[in-house]
Protein backbone atom coordinates (compact mmCIF):
# COMPACT_ATOMS: atom_id res chain seq x y z
CA UNK A 1 0.00 0.00 0.00
CA UNK A 2 2.82 2.38 0.91
CA UNK A 3 4.48 1.69 -2.46
CA UNK A 4 1.27 2.74 -4.28
CA UNK A 5 1.03 5.93 -2.21
CA UNK A 6 4.68 6.70 -2.90
CA UNK A 7 4.16 6.14 -6.65
CA UNK A 8 1.04 8.35 -6.62
CA UNK A 9 2.84 11.14 -4.79
CA UNK A 10 5.77 10.88 -7.21
CA UNK A 11 3.45 11.20 -10.22
CA UNK A 12 1.64 14.11 -8.57
CA UNK A 13 4.95 15.85 -7.86
CA UNK A 14 6.11 15.43 -11.47
CA UNK A 15 2.79 16.81 -12.72
CA UNK A 16 3.08 19.97 -10.65
CA UNK A 17 6.74 20.29 -11.62
CA UNK A 18 5.81 20.19 -15.30
CA UNK A 19 3.01 22.73 -14.75
CA UNK A 20 5.45 24.99 -12.94
CA UNK A 21 7.98 24.74 -15.79
CA UNK A 22 5.27 25.53 -18.35
CA UNK A 23 4.23 28.59 -16.36
CA UNK A 24 7.85 29.75 -16.20
CA UNK A 25 8.25 29.29 -19.96
CA UNK A 26 5.10 31.31 -20.66
CA UNK A 27 4.63 33.85 -17.84
CA UNK A 28 1.83 35.77 -19.59
CA UNK A 29 -1.69 34.86 -20.67
CA UNK A 30 -1.20 33.96 -24.32
CA UNK A 31 -3.02 35.04 -27.41
CA UNK A 32 -3.85 32.61 -30.18
CA UNK A 33 -2.46 32.33 -33.70
CA UNK A 34 -4.31 30.69 -36.55
CA UNK A 35 -2.02 30.10 -39.53
CA UNK A 36 -2.94 30.03 -43.19
CA UNK A 37 -6.65 30.58 -42.85
CA UNK A 38 -8.28 31.31 -46.21
CA UNK A 39 -11.11 33.20 -47.81
CA UNK A 40 -12.37 33.10 -51.39
CA UNK A 41 -11.64 36.27 -53.34
CA UNK A 42 -13.95 37.00 -56.23
CA UNK A 43 -11.64 39.74 -57.48
CA UNK A 44 -8.60 37.44 -57.67
CA UNK A 45 -10.67 34.33 -58.47
CA UNK A 46 -8.80 32.27 -55.90
CA UNK A 47 -8.31 31.62 -52.21
CA UNK A 48 -6.24 34.15 -50.29
CA UNK A 49 -4.45 32.83 -47.21
CA UNK A 50 -3.93 34.86 -44.09
CA UNK A 51 -2.57 34.34 -40.59
CA UNK A 52 -4.28 36.01 -37.66
CA UNK A 53 -3.30 36.73 -34.05
CA UNK A 54 -6.14 36.98 -31.55
CA UNK A 55 -5.22 38.62 -28.23
CA UNK A 56 -5.42 36.98 -24.78
CA UNK A 57 -9.02 36.71 -23.67
CA UNK A 58 -10.50 36.82 -27.17
CA UNK A 59 -12.18 33.42 -26.75
CA UNK A 60 -13.62 34.27 -23.34
CA UNK A 61 -15.42 37.54 -23.98
CA UNK A 62 -17.52 39.39 -26.51
CA UNK A 63 -15.21 42.40 -26.56
CA UNK A 64 -14.31 43.99 -29.88
CA UNK A 65 -10.69 44.89 -30.68
CA UNK A 66 -8.66 47.30 -32.80
CA UNK A 67 -6.99 45.61 -35.75
CA UNK A 68 -3.52 45.99 -37.24
CA UNK A 69 -2.70 44.68 -40.71
CA UNK A 70 0.93 43.56 -40.62
CA UNK A 71 2.29 42.98 -44.12
CA UNK A 72 5.09 40.56 -45.02
CA UNK A 73 8.09 41.19 -47.25
CA UNK A 74 9.10 40.10 -50.75
CA UNK A 75 9.06 36.27 -51.30
CA UNK A 76 7.69 35.66 -47.79
CA UNK A 77 4.14 34.57 -46.93
CA UNK A 78 1.40 35.08 -44.38
CA UNK A 79 3.25 32.99 -41.76
CA UNK A 80 6.49 34.99 -41.88
CA UNK A 81 5.65 37.41 -39.07
CA UNK A 82 4.82 34.42 -36.83
CA UNK A 83 7.68 32.11 -37.80
CA UNK A 84 10.49 34.63 -38.22
CA UNK A 85 9.09 37.75 -36.57
CA UNK A 86 7.83 36.00 -33.41
CA UNK A 87 4.92 38.40 -33.40
CA UNK A 88 2.85 36.26 -31.02
CA UNK A 89 5.43 36.41 -28.21
CA UNK A 90 6.04 40.12 -28.85
CA UNK A 91 2.34 41.00 -28.85
CA UNK A 92 1.61 38.83 -25.79
CA UNK A 93 4.38 40.54 -23.83
CA UNK A 94 3.34 44.02 -24.91
CA UNK A 95 -0.32 43.44 -24.07
CA UNK A 96 0.40 41.88 -20.69
CA UNK A 97 2.85 44.63 -19.75
CA UNK A 98 0.27 47.17 -20.97
CA UNK A 99 2.66 48.85 -23.40
CA UNK A 100 0.25 48.08 -26.22
CA UNK A 101 -3.52 47.73 -26.20
CA UNK A 102 -5.08 44.31 -26.86
CA UNK A 103 -5.41 44.04 -30.62
CA UNK A 104 -6.02 41.67 -33.50
CA UNK A 105 -3.08 41.36 -35.92
CA UNK A 106 -3.64 40.10 -39.46
CA UNK A 107 -1.08 39.14 -42.09
CA UNK A 108 -2.45 38.31 -45.56
CA UNK A 109 -0.42 36.38 -48.11
CA UNK A 110 0.48 38.72 -50.97
CA UNK A 111 3.04 36.62 -52.84
CA UNK A 112 5.21 39.05 -54.84
CA UNK A 113 2.38 41.40 -55.85
CA UNK A 114 3.79 44.35 -53.88
CA UNK A 115 0.22 44.77 -52.62
CA UNK A 116 -0.84 46.73 -55.72
CA UNK A 117 -2.79 46.05 -58.91
CA UNK A 118 -0.53 44.93 -61.77
CA UNK A 119 -0.11 47.00 -64.94
CA UNK A 120 -2.33 44.69 -67.01
CA UNK A 121 -5.20 44.73 -64.53
CA UNK A 122 -5.10 40.95 -64.24
CA UNK A 123 -3.97 40.67 -60.61
CA UNK A 124 -5.83 43.34 -58.66
CA UNK A 125 -4.39 42.70 -55.22
CA UNK A 126 -5.02 46.22 -53.91
CA UNK A 127 -8.67 46.06 -54.97
CA UNK A 128 -8.99 42.71 -53.21
CA UNK A 129 -7.41 44.02 -50.01
CA UNK A 130 -9.51 47.18 -49.79
CA UNK A 131 -12.84 45.95 -51.15
CA UNK A 132 -12.88 42.33 -49.94
CA UNK A 133 -10.26 41.52 -47.33
CA UNK A 134 -10.83 44.31 -44.81
CA UNK A 135 -14.63 43.80 -44.91
CA UNK A 136 -14.11 40.01 -44.56
CA UNK A 137 -11.99 40.44 -41.43
CA UNK A 138 -14.49 42.91 -39.97
CA UNK A 139 -17.37 40.52 -40.63
CA UNK A 140 -15.69 37.37 -39.29
CA UNK A 141 -13.77 38.65 -36.27
CA UNK A 142 -14.66 41.01 -33.47
CA UNK A 143 -12.93 44.10 -34.79
CA UNK A 144 -13.77 47.72 -34.13
CA UNK A 145 -14.62 48.79 -37.64
CA UNK A 146 -14.12 52.55 -37.53
CA UNK A 147 -11.00 54.12 -39.06
CA UNK A 148 -9.76 55.20 -35.63
CA UNK A 149 -9.31 51.54 -34.63
CA UNK A 150 -7.58 50.26 -37.79
CA UNK A 151 -3.86 50.54 -38.56
CA UNK A 152 -1.36 49.11 -41.01
CA UNK A 153 2.31 48.18 -40.80
CA UNK A 154 4.78 45.91 -42.55
CA UNK A 155 8.38 45.33 -43.52
CA UNK A 156 10.24 45.98 -46.77
CA UNK A 157 7.73 45.21 -49.57
CA UNK A 158 5.12 45.20 -46.82
CA UNK A 159 6.33 48.57 -45.56
CA UNK A 160 5.85 49.94 -49.06
CA UNK A 161 2.39 48.35 -49.23
CA UNK A 162 1.41 49.74 -45.85
CA UNK A 163 2.35 53.30 -46.80
CA UNK A 164 0.77 53.07 -50.26
CA UNK A 165 -2.52 51.96 -48.72
CA UNK A 166 -2.37 54.69 -46.08
CA UNK A 167 -1.85 57.53 -48.56
CA UNK A 168 -4.22 56.12 -51.18
CA UNK A 169 -6.92 55.28 -48.65
CA UNK A 170 -6.41 57.64 -45.69
CA UNK A 171 -10.08 57.29 -44.82
CA UNK A 172 -9.45 53.67 -43.75
CA UNK A 173 -6.44 53.85 -41.43
CA UNK A 174 -5.66 55.71 -38.22
CA UNK A 175 -1.95 54.90 -38.25
CA UNK A 176 0.74 53.56 -40.56
CA UNK A 177 4.10 52.17 -39.43
CA UNK A 178 6.40 51.01 -42.26
CA UNK A 179 9.60 49.18 -41.27
CA UNK A 180 12.52 49.25 -43.74
CA UNK A 181 10.03 50.29 -46.41
CA UNK A 182 10.91 49.55 -50.04
CA UNK A 183 10.84 53.17 -51.22
CA UNK A 184 12.81 53.72 -54.42
CA UNK A 185 13.71 57.04 -55.98
CA UNK A 186 13.20 57.59 -59.70
CA UNK A 187 16.96 57.71 -60.18
CA UNK A 188 17.37 54.26 -58.60
CA UNK A 189 14.62 52.76 -60.78
CA UNK A 190 16.02 54.23 -64.01
CA UNK A 191 19.41 52.72 -63.18
CA UNK A 192 18.29 49.22 -62.13
CA UNK A 193 20.17 46.50 -63.97
CA UNK A 194 17.94 44.73 -66.47
CA UNK A 195 18.01 41.41 -64.65
CA UNK A 196 16.55 42.95 -61.51
CA UNK A 197 13.84 44.76 -63.47
CA UNK A 198 12.77 41.66 -65.39
CA UNK A 199 12.91 39.46 -62.30
CA UNK A 200 11.14 41.72 -59.81
CA UNK A 201 9.55 44.92 -61.12
CA UNK A 202 8.26 43.61 -64.45
CA UNK A 203 5.50 41.66 -62.68
CA UNK A 204 3.83 44.95 -61.68
CA UNK A 205 5.03 47.39 -64.34
CA UNK A 206 5.85 45.51 -67.55
CA UNK A 207 8.69 43.58 -69.15
CA UNK A 208 11.55 44.78 -71.32
CA UNK A 209 11.43 48.36 -70.03
CA UNK A 210 14.74 50.17 -69.83
CA UNK A 211 15.95 53.42 -68.33
CA UNK A 212 13.43 56.26 -68.30
CA UNK A 213 10.83 54.16 -70.14
CA UNK A 214 10.24 52.43 -66.79
CA UNK A 215 8.67 55.60 -65.41
CA UNK A 216 5.23 54.78 -66.79
CA UNK A 217 1.89 56.20 -65.72
CA UNK A 218 1.23 52.99 -63.78
CA UNK A 219 4.59 53.27 -62.00
CA UNK A 220 3.86 56.88 -61.03
CA UNK A 221 0.39 55.92 -59.81
CA UNK A 222 2.03 53.49 -57.37
CA UNK A 223 5.12 55.43 -56.40
CA UNK A 224 4.69 57.15 -53.02
CA UNK A 225 6.74 60.21 -53.98
CA UNK A 226 4.56 60.89 -57.04
CA UNK A 227 1.38 60.18 -55.10
CA UNK A 228 2.35 62.71 -52.43
CA UNK A 229 2.93 65.40 -55.05
CA UNK A 230 -0.80 65.44 -55.89
CA UNK A 231 -2.19 64.26 -52.60
CA UNK A 232 -4.85 65.91 -50.47
CA UNK A 233 -2.51 66.95 -47.66
CA UNK A 234 -5.35 67.35 -45.17
CA UNK A 235 -6.44 63.76 -45.79
CA UNK A 236 -2.84 62.49 -45.59
CA UNK A 237 -2.45 64.24 -42.24
CA UNK A 238 -5.42 62.34 -40.85
CA UNK A 239 -3.13 59.30 -40.56
CA UNK A 240 -0.36 59.04 -37.96
CA UNK A 241 2.99 57.86 -39.39
CA UNK A 242 5.98 56.04 -37.94
CA UNK A 243 9.03 55.01 -40.01
CA UNK A 244 11.97 52.84 -38.96
CA UNK A 245 14.98 51.93 -41.13
CA UNK A 246 18.40 50.55 -40.19
CA UNK A 247 21.56 52.59 -40.72
CA UNK A 248 23.02 49.67 -42.70
CA UNK A 249 19.90 48.96 -44.74
CA UNK A 250 20.24 49.17 -48.53
CA UNK A 251 16.88 50.99 -48.55
CA UNK A 252 18.30 53.96 -46.62
CA UNK A 253 18.12 56.36 -49.57
CA UNK A 254 14.38 56.07 -50.21
CA UNK A 255 13.54 56.17 -46.50
CA UNK A 256 15.67 59.25 -45.90
CA UNK A 257 14.10 60.95 -48.90
CA UNK A 258 10.61 60.12 -47.60
CA UNK A 259 11.47 61.70 -44.26
CA UNK A 260 12.66 64.84 -46.07
CA UNK A 261 9.60 65.01 -48.32
CA UNK A 262 7.21 64.66 -45.40
CA UNK A 263 9.11 67.29 -43.40
CA UNK A 264 8.93 69.70 -46.35
CA UNK A 265 5.19 69.01 -46.69
CA UNK A 266 4.78 69.57 -42.94
CA UNK A 267 3.19 66.15 -42.52
CA UNK A 268 3.76 65.01 -38.90
CA UNK A 269 5.59 61.70 -38.54
CA UNK A 270 8.12 59.83 -36.43
CA UNK A 271 11.33 58.71 -38.13
CA UNK A 272 13.76 56.25 -36.52
CA UNK A 273 17.21 55.14 -37.62
CA UNK A 274 18.62 52.33 -35.52
CA UNK A 275 21.75 50.23 -35.73
CA UNK A 276 21.12 47.33 -38.11
CA UNK A 277 20.35 46.16 -41.60
CA UNK A 278 17.62 44.49 -43.62
CA UNK A 279 17.20 41.54 -41.26
CA UNK A 280 14.61 39.77 -39.14
CA UNK A 281 16.64 40.58 -36.05
CA UNK A 282 16.15 44.27 -36.85
CA UNK A 283 12.39 43.91 -37.40
CA UNK A 284 11.86 41.71 -34.32
CA UNK A 285 13.51 44.36 -32.16
CA UNK A 286 11.59 47.21 -33.81
CA UNK A 287 8.04 46.00 -34.31
CA UNK A 288 7.05 46.47 -30.66
CA UNK A 289 7.89 50.18 -30.82
CA UNK A 290 5.77 50.41 -33.96
CA UNK A 291 2.85 48.73 -32.17
CA UNK A 292 3.31 51.06 -29.19
CA UNK A 293 3.07 54.04 -31.56
CA UNK A 294 -0.04 52.57 -33.18
CA UNK A 295 -1.60 51.84 -29.77
CA UNK A 296 -1.22 55.44 -28.68
CA UNK A 297 -3.69 56.37 -31.40
CA UNK A 298 -6.17 53.73 -30.22
CA UNK A 299 -6.46 55.61 -26.91
CA UNK A 300 -7.90 59.02 -26.10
Amino acid sequence: MSCKITLFLSILFLHFLNVSKAQQASPFPAGKVMESEAFNSKILSKEVKYTIYLPPGYDHSNRKYPVVYLLHGYTDSDIAWVQFGEIQAIADKGINEQTITPMIIVTPDAGVTWYINDHEGKVKYEDMFIREFIPYIDQNYRTRTKKEFRAISGLSMGGYGAFIYAIKHPDLFAACAPLSAAFYTQEEVVNYDQDRWDRIESVMYGKNLKGKSRITAHWKANNPFYILEKADVKAIKSVRYYFDCGDDDFLYKGNNKMHTVLRDMEIPHEFRIRDGGHTWEYWRTGVLDALVFISQGFHR
